[in-house]
This record gives structure tokens, sequence and C-alpha cells, in this order.
């Protein structure tokens, strides 16, 4: 699990076709102080297991279904990227609960700088309409943020200068792709909704019973 706070901005060194899957390479620094083999790192907020490093580097194999969902799929020696280490039990939760499943991307549709903020618009796929709430979080490459502002299938958030400085959304561009992770809680709520709607009469009142719980 994953708050969503970036550590730091890696450098991708090298991406090798494995079968239909990626081998990924990533240069960093300040994370590399105690990452081993099978950590998770959240690369741009894909989940992604440590198979291999060097004092420097470290290599992660993403599979079909994760290029199919995610950015990962387009990225190539030079780019950077947002870069966090799994959150360790004892931590300050700074950020959200951040899985590291992508759910979709979505396209930049305008960068507004403010004169103490930068307000991303992003578009996104409408069958995820449902996960999105004003002042809801959301997680975009990686990074958590709360949703401003909602209109149709656009977005916004709303950055402050240190979150642009220290992650990659001073890259973003009007066009650019991204990541997106919706709230974890909104999609464990639709799933015992639509569990209580299929479930037989005589079962729905235990289901009723374990949401009042809730």
């Amino acid at each position: 699990m994953f708050t969503g706070l970036i550590e730091e901005i890696g450098a991708i060194v090298s991406v090798q076709p494995r079968g239909g899957g990626r081998r990924i390479t990533v240069k960093a620094s300040k994370i590399m102080d105690d990452v081993k083999i099978d950590d998770s790192i959240s690369i741009n907020g894909a989940c992604q297991t440590v198979v291999s490093r060097t004092e420097t580097t470290f290599d992660v194999e993403a599979v079909e279904e994760t290029l199919k969902k995610t950015t990962l799929a387009f990225l190539k020696s030079g780019a950077r990227v947002n870069l966090e280490r799994a959150m360790r039990s004892g931590d300050r939760f700074g950020g959200h609960i951040v899985q590291g499943h992508v759910d979709t991307t979505g396209t930049v549709h305008s960068i507004e700088k403010q004169t103490m903020s930068w307000l991303i618009w992003i578009e996104f796929p409408r069958e995820f309409a449902q996960y999105i709430v004003p002042v809801g979080s959301i997680c975009i490459d990686g990074v958590s943020l709360t949703v401003a502002r909602i209109e149709g299938t656009r977005l916004m958030v709303s950055v402050i200068p240190h979150t642009v400085s220290v992650t990659t959304l001073k890259d973003l561009h009007s066009g650019s792709t991204v990541n997106l992770e919706f709230d974890i809680i909104g999609k464990y709520v639709e799933r015992l909704m639509s569990v209580r709607a299929e479930a037989p009469v005589e079962k729905k009142h235990s289901l009723e019973e374990m949401l009042r719980g809730y």
C-alpha cells in the first residue's frame, strides 16, 4: 500500500521487451538505501515488484495487463517517473489509501497557472464517473490529490507549487496521458451495493445488517 506522497523522481534507463511485457530499469538515489528484491515500488502510480537491483538502479517487469491499463507501456529511456516505496507500518499517513492498482488512464485537457497553484483539468472515461466526488481523493501518476471540480467527464485538481516541484506533474502539458487510480472506498461501497442488489431476498437482511455495521 502507498500514500501518494512521492519520494523522488527517477529516470528510465532502459525498456526491454519480455514476451508481451517489458523489463524496465529505473535509476534512483534516495529510495535505493533499502530497496530489496521483491519490494513493491510505485512507478507513476503503478505498483511494481523489484526483480533485481544495482547500487543505483532497480528492475521491474511490467506484464501485459499493466501495459494495457497504464502509461508504463509508453515509457522510453530518459523518461522521468514518480517513485514511492510501499508504506511501512507505523509511518505517518500523509496522503490517502493508494493501492498502486491503476484503474485507467486520463488525458490532460488544460493546465492553468494561478498565482499560488496550478489547475490541472483531466478528461477521464465516462464509466469511471461514479468514483469521482468533489473534494474526494484521486491518485494521478502516483500523486495523492484532491478533486476540486467535476464537469461532465473532466475533473480538476488544484496543485500547490511544492507538489509540482517535487513530482513529474511539472512535465505535463495538454494532451499528456496520466495514470488514474480512484478512491478504493468508493469501489468497495459500489461492490457491496451491487452484491446486495443481486442477493436472494432471504439474504438481503444479513447484508443490510453488515452495511449498518459500517
